[in-house]
């Protein structure tokens, strides 16, 4: 074995191991990207790096094209992801081939034909116009059959986990706009449960997202490729949700006298947590802002009212609620301007939607024991 050999083995080891490592790291073990260093790691390159050019052109287009094409971004990374680390696998064992060419029948002629022997024998085709006759080229080829029908493998395990939490996170979407709206507001939700005289039932909302957004927060940082992910339903998106349940939340803390106070509470904390580590973990600014203006709050404050809830003094109300809401409204508007989700109330950064999307809901009516 001559030094060029040598070279080819060792370059093939390393990409081997490195795409290995990924795919550990990516299926079988995940972890957030801080945990495992700052390693060049195709998964995380085939999401974050493509996703920017591809936001930036589907921003271009009109409302129903741009949603469209932008929810076809999360599948079709997970497509490239596959091929990225077949690639790497292929090249991988392609030289540690190339290196051992004197123990192949015919010898491969150049590097080209010693890929398309690993790739043959990665895919398990065993076509025979190359057949590894002894030593270590033997063995490399049993390697790379083994490592292909484990990554398929992976790659299926990996598929059933993505599509599993995403129909369990866009299942609390879906119900939540029965009573926030579409876009989802949490003024909307606090005022739907007063009016339908269900008031009771609010603790119940803010338990169950206080557990969505922990298995957000969980499956999000072990897969993040599960954020790009968008919702089916028009104007809905699960930031957008996310953050409806947070004003809400704040709203019963520091604006409703007769609120449930002790679940919003434990819902905001742990929905405070989810917005910080997915504004950490995705590297994205982190703004200390209110959102909204004081005429805002005061007309969702009249709503509220309207609905009958009993208010704290409008001055403290705003004053508290605009401290509680500066430590999380940055967070989501960031998320949402990142993944250009549909505007809602108080919610996203409407400047890159060149066309936004319209939807025109009807005038309110009072419901049935509505006050008068």
């Amino acid at each position: 074995m001559n030094i060029g050999s040598v070279v080819e083995g060792i370059f093939g080891l390393a990409l081997l191991g490195m795409i290995m490592l990924d795919i550990f790291q990516t299926v079988v073990m995940p972890r957030r990207a801080a945990s495992v260093g700052r390693r060049f790691r195709p998964s995380r390159y085939v999401t974050a790096y493509l996703w920017r050019p591809w936001r930036w052109l589907g921003l271009h287009f009109d409302p129903d094209r741009r949603e469209a094409f932008l929810g076809s971004f999360a599948a079709l990374s997970v497509m490239l992801l596959l091929v990225s680390w077949v690639a790497g696998l292929v090249i991988g064992y392609g030289l540690l081939l190339d290196g051992f060419r004197e123990q192949i029948k015919p010898p491969p002629e150049n590097l080209g034909a010693s890929m398309y022997f690993a790739g043959t024998s990665l895919l398990t085709l065993g076509f025979g116009d190359y057949v590894a006759v002894s030593g270590w080229a033997r063995l490399t080829t049993l390697a790379a059959a083994a490592t292909g029908l484990g990554l398929f493998a992976a790659v299926l395990t990996l598929l059933f986990t993505l599509y599993g939490s995403f129909l369990r996170r866009e299942v609390a979407v879906l119900v939540l706009e029965a009573g926030a709206g579409s876009p989802p507001s949490g003024v909307t939700l606090l005022e739907t449960y007063a009016l339908a005289g269900i008031r009771a039932d609010l603790p119940r909302v803010f338990e169950t997202w206080q557990a969505w957004a922990a298995e957000v927060l969980e499956s999000h940082l072990a897969y993040p490729v599960l954020a790009y992910f968008r919702s089916s339903h028009d104007n809905a998106s699960w930031i957008s949700s996310l953050g409806a349940v947070m004003d809400a939340a704040t709203l019963v803390l520091t604006t409703i006298e007769d609120g449930p106070k002790g679940w919003a509470k434990l819902s905001r904390a742990v929905g405070a947590h989810c917005l910080e580590d997915l504004v950490l973990n995705f590297r994205l600014r982190d703004a200390r802002e209110v959102g909204l203006e004081r005429a805002e709050f005061d007309e969702a404050c009249r709503r509220l009212e309207w609905a009958g809830f009993r208010l704290r003094d409008p001055d403290e109300a705003w004053d508290s609620f605009s401290r509680l809401r500066m430590e999380y409204a940055g967070r989501v508007n960031a998320l949402a301007h990142n993944w250009a989700s549909p505007p809602a109330q108080w919610i996203g950064d409407r400047s890159p939607l060149r066309h936004p999307r319209m939807h025109v809901q009807p005038p309110a009516r009072p419901l049935v024991g509505a006050p008068d």
